[in-house]
């Protein structure tokens, strides 16, 4: 979401048109998918403390590095390009990859009765992060430049984030002689806490049709809304709607989104996951009609109602689905895997509209596309019968 913003400064800077750009984010962050499961192995062996504060601290670095590849394409004289690709397979892979998977995964591990209001909490941050990113950046590009405003995302990421997560963070309560959900640890309860650590294997998962319609549905979320937010300008730009409209989307899409994962989140520890998954996708739906008709008034508010209530409950269903299905054990590989999916997913979206819009001379038929899937996934799964091993 905060790559998204700076597209067109980017198309200008490195001399790339909008279809090179968007080929260059589709190979980084296809890339940047093939080593997630093996991320999420290191989350198993070395927690998440630690790898939570040296990603942070990784991408921050790579955040900095992009903030240069227009000049580093200046001193060789050429291969903006490969620069600019190596940028987004730096922080899709550390970004949105290893540090949203292990940031979610530990605080699984800290609670268990009250997990899904927990992150259904944290899902309000994730959110408005994803909803309001784009209009803070968009400031600070306006305040500071485009450079300057990397520098700060930098220097935030890549050095103050990692000592806070090093000082505060823990793997699990035990390690703080505390149990899940609050109360002190006693040797009497070492017995009783054995049973959190079984779960099921990656291959279980993956040879499960439960595991293929959550983590493509997750997937179509981040394919078809980095899509909306990497081309928003030049999306509502189509149908005569200024940049400033483009922007302002993001707020009432924050407000729905905040809503609908505070309710999901009170509700999801009393219930199944099937029927949020379900509603999810119908929100989305929505969201792809609005977008289809954007120059009307309607069109907007469907858009903002159906992305923004679909990404909220997204933020829930992602923090809750696997560890429900699958147990605690193998969490990090079996999500790492889920979020490859999902990363993948999101690398295709930009370069599939783009490439639509210069075949077609509309983003149209991309959105219908997007609308068919999302359809197919809603029959599945209502279809498909969802069994919970750790629904509680």
């Amino acid at each position: 979401m905060g790559m998204a913003v700076f597209t067109d400064y980017f198309i200008e800077g490195l001399g790339l048109s909008r279809t090179e750009l968007s080929m260059a984010y589709l190979c980084g962050t296809i890339g940047s998918s093939l080593f997630l499961t093996r991320a999420g192995r290191w989350y198993d062996k070395y927690g998440g403390r630690l790898m939570i504060s040296l990603s942070s601290f990784a991408l921050g670095l790579m955040v900095l590095f992009i903030s240069v590849t227009d000049l580093l394409a200046e001193l060789v004289g050429g291969f903006a390009f490969v620069f600019i690709l190596t940028g987004y397979f730096g922080v899709r892979f550390l970004g949105q990859g290893v540090l949203s998977s292990c940031s979610r995964n530990v605080l699984l591990h800290w609670f268990v009765k009250r997990r899904g209001l927990v992150t259904g909490i944290r899902g309000v941050f994730v959110s408005l992060g994803f909803s309001l990113a784009p209009l803070l950046l968009a400031w600070f590009i306006v305040t500071f430049g485009w450079r300057g405003a990397l520098w700060i995302m930098a220097a935030i990421v890549g050095l103050v984030f990692p000592v806070l997560a090093f000082i505060f963070i823990r793997d699990k309560p035990e390690s703080a002689g505390l149990m899940p959900d609050g109360g002190v640890r006693s040797e009497l309860d070492v017995g009783e806490s054995e049973p959190a650590v079984l779960g099921k294997s990656l291959e279980t998962a993956q040879r499960d049709p439960v595991f293929w319609i959550y983590a493509c549905s997750l997937g179509m979320h981040a394919l078809f809304g980095t899509a909306l937010t990497f081309h928003v300008v030049s999306i509502f730009a189509e149908v005569g709607r200024s940049s400033t409209e483009a922007f302002a989307y993001f707020f009432p899409s924050a407000i729905f989104a905040t809503s609908s994962s505070l309710l999901a989140s009170w509700l999801v520890d009393r219930y199944k996951l099937k029927p949020f998954l379900i509603a999810m996708l119908v929100f989305f739906v929505m969201g792809a009609c609005g977008l289809l008709n954007l120059e009307k008034s309607w069109g907007f508010w469907l858009l903002a109602a159906g992305f923004g209530s679909g990404g909220g409950l997204w933020g829930v269903i992602s923090n809750l689905a696997f560890i429900r299905f699958y147990g605690p054990l193998n969490l990090g590989a079996i999500s790492g895997f889920a979020a490859s999916v999902t990363v993948f997913a999101s690398a295709v979206g930009p370069a599939a509209f783009s490439l639509g819009y210069d075949f077609f001379g509309s983003y149209g038929a991309a959105v219908k596309v997007c609308m068919g899937l999302l359809s197919l996934f809603l029959i599945a799964a209502v279809v498909i019968d969802q069994q919970e091993v750790s629904h509680e």
